[in-house]
C-alpha cells in the first residue's frame, strides 16, 4: 500500500447521554493511577473492520449514539484530568470526548497485505491524536482524556481508533470500554447495564499517596524504531519445545515469546556496543484484576497493574545464559505477585513502600546508569478481537508504535491460529542486530 494521507472530514465532541451526578464527579485516581505513565501519554488501539454493508454516514452516527450513551457508564473518560503533580484527579464534568471523522482513498485489504514495516508507519494516521505528544507546560494539567476517530476507506472498509489518557486506564480498561460501546451500538442496552458497567473502587483498594515517578524522560525518546513479529501457532509449539529441552519445564506461550526476546535484546546490545559483558531487567506489567482476593471484575476501571521487576542478570563470556535459565526468571517475574501477597500489601502500606522503593532503585539504574530494561506488557488475553460493532470481528486489532527503548507488546496474531505478535521498540542502532539474530529468525517472521 502506498502511503497514503488520512483526511480529516470533521471534528465534533460527544457529551454523554446523560448528566453526571453531582457526588461522582469528583474521581479520585488511585496509587496505581499515580504511578503510571504521565499524564499525557495515552493508551492507543485501532480496529480494523472490513466493508459493512452500510452507508458511511449512518454507520458514524451509530458509533455517535451510542458512544454518547456509553459515555454515561464510562463518565470518568469524558472529564478532564486535574489538579497538581502528586495530587491528580479527574473532574467529570461531561465535556466529553473528541470525535473525529476521516477518509482515506485505499483499500482495507492493500493495508493489510502490506509489509508489516508499512502498517506500522500508517498507524498513527488513523489515531485522533499522538498518544506520544511531548510533554506540555508543567501548569497545564487540565487534559483530554478521550479522542475517537472513524476512518472510513475507499472500499467502505472502517478503522475505529481510540487514544484514552493512560493516567486515568490501563490498556485492558479500554478494551473494556471498547466491548461495552459495541454492545450499546448493536442494542445490547440491557447487558451493557448489568454487566459491563465499570467497576470503579480502585482508589479505595489502593488509596493514593501522593506519589509522583518521573518518566517523562522514558517516553518521547529519539532514535527509536518499532517493529513487528509474528510467532505462529507452530512456531511457538517449536519455540517452548526448544525451552523445554532437557529441562522438564513447559513454559507458555507468553513466557516463551518474552525469553527470547529478552535474550535476543541483550546479544544485540553486546553486538552493536562490541561487550563482552553486559547486565539487564526485564519487567511484565502484571494484571491484578484476576489475582486479588476476591478478583476484581474484569471491567474495573484505572491502572489496575504492578510492574514486576526480575533480579539483575549480569552475563559474560563465562557466563552465558541460555533459554532454560531465562524461561523460569521470567515465570517468577510474572507470578511473583499472587493473590496472598497482594492480600498482605493491601494491609501493609510498608511493604508497599519497600516495593516502590525497590522498583524506584532499578529505574534509577536504568535512566542514570543506562542499565537497559525490557518492558513486557501482555496484551493477548484483553478480548480486543471479539469487538463487534454489528460487522463481525475486526480484521485486525492494534496498538501503536511507542518512542521508548526496549517496550515490548505481545498482541494476539491477527491469523487467529493461537499465535502472537511482538510489537518492538528499540534503539534503533541495536534493531539491525536484534532482528537479524539467527535463534530469533527461527521462530519470527515479517509477513502480516
Amino acid at each position: 500500500m502506498a502511503e497514503t494521507k488520512v483526511e480529516i472530514a470533521s471534528k465534533v465532541t460527544i457529551k454523554p447521554s446523560s448528566p453526571t451526578p453531582n457526588h461522582l464527579q469528583h474521581f479520585k485516581l488511585s496509587l496505581l493511577d499515580e504511578i503510571a505513565f504521565p499524564p499525557f501519554v495515552y493508551v492507543p488501539f485501532t480496529l480494523f473492520y472490513s466493508a459493512p454493508d452500510h452507508e458511511f454516514p449512518k454507520i458514524s452516527q451509530k458509533l455517535r449514539t451510542s458512544l454518547s450513551e456509553i459515555l454515561t457508564l464510562y463518565y470518568p473518560l469524558c472529564g478532564k484530568i486535574k489538579g497538581n503533580k502528586g495530587n491528580l484527579y479527574v473532574d467529570c464534568n461531561d465535556e466529553g470526548a473528541l470525535y473525529l471523522e476521516a477518509r482515506v482513498p485505499s483499500k482495507l485489504s492493500d493495508f493489510l497485505k502490506s509489509n508489516t514495516n508499512q502498517q506500522l508507519k500508517q498507524i498513527k494516521g488513523f489515531l485522533p491524536l499522538d498518544p506520544y505528544q511531548p510533554k506540555l507546560d508543567d501548569e497545564d494539567e487540565d487534559r483530554l482524556i478521550t479522542a475517537v476517530q472513524v476512518t472510513e476507506f475507499g472500499c467502505g472498509g472502517i478503522a475505529i481508533s481510540v487514544c484514552v489518557s493512560h493516567k486515568v486506564c490501563d490498556e485492558a480498561t479500554v478494551a473494556s470500554f471498547l466491548k461495552a460501546w459495541s454492545r450499546k451500538a448493536i442494542g445490547e442496552a440491557s447487558e451493557v447495564a448489568s454487566t459491563l458497567r465499570p467497576h470503579m473502587e480502585a482508589s479505595s483498594l489502593f488509596p493514593p499517596m501522593g506519589i509522583e515517578i518521573d518518566l517523562n524522560d522514558m517516553i518521547g525518546e529519539k532514535n527509536i524504531t518499532s517493529k513487528r513479529f509474528l510467532f505462529s501457532e507452530n512456531s511457538l509449539c517449536r519455540l517452548k519445545e526448544e525451552i523445554s529441552k532437557g529441562s522438564g519445564f513447559k513454559p507458555t506461550d507468553v513466557e516463551a515469546v518474552t525469553t527470547l526476546i529478552w535474550k535476543s535484546g541483550m546479544e544485540a546490545v553486546r553486538t552493536a556496543e562490541k561487550t563482552h559483558k553486559s547486565s539487564s531487567f526485564m519487567t511484565h506489567a502484571v494484571d491484578i484484576r484476576g489475582r486479588m482476593q476476591p478478583p476484581l471484575p474484569e471491567n474495573s476501571l484505572g491502572n489496575i497493574f504492578i510492574p514486576s521487576f526480575s533480579p539483575l542478570l549480569e552475563v559474560d563470556e563465562e557466563k552465558k545464559v541460555e533459554l532454560q535459565d531465562l524461561a523460569e526468571v521470567v515465570r517468577k517475574t510474572i507470578e511473583a505477585f499472587d493473590g496472598d501477597y497482594l492480600s498482605k500489601l493491601l494491609g501493609d502500606s510498608q511493604q508497599l513502600n519497600e516495593i516502590l522503593e525497590s522498583n524506584l532503585q532499578k529505574l534509577f539504574l536504568v535512566t542514570e546508569k543506562g542499565v537497559p530494561c525490557y518492558y513486557f506488557n501482555n496484551l493477548v488475553s484483553i478480548g480486543l478481537q471479539e469487538t463487534d460493532f454489528g460487522w463481525g470481528k475486526p480484521a485486525w486489532a492494534c496498538p501503536a508504535g511507542i518512542p521508548s527503548r526496549n517496550v515490548i507488546l505481545l498482541m494476539p496474531a491477527p491469523s487467529g491460529d493461537g499465535g502472537i505478535e511482538a510489537w518492538v521498540n528499540l534503539n534503533e542502532h541495536h534493531m539491525p542486530h536484534f532482528e537479524s539474530n539467527p535463534l530469533l529468525l527461527q521462530f519470527a517472521s515479517f509477513v502480516p
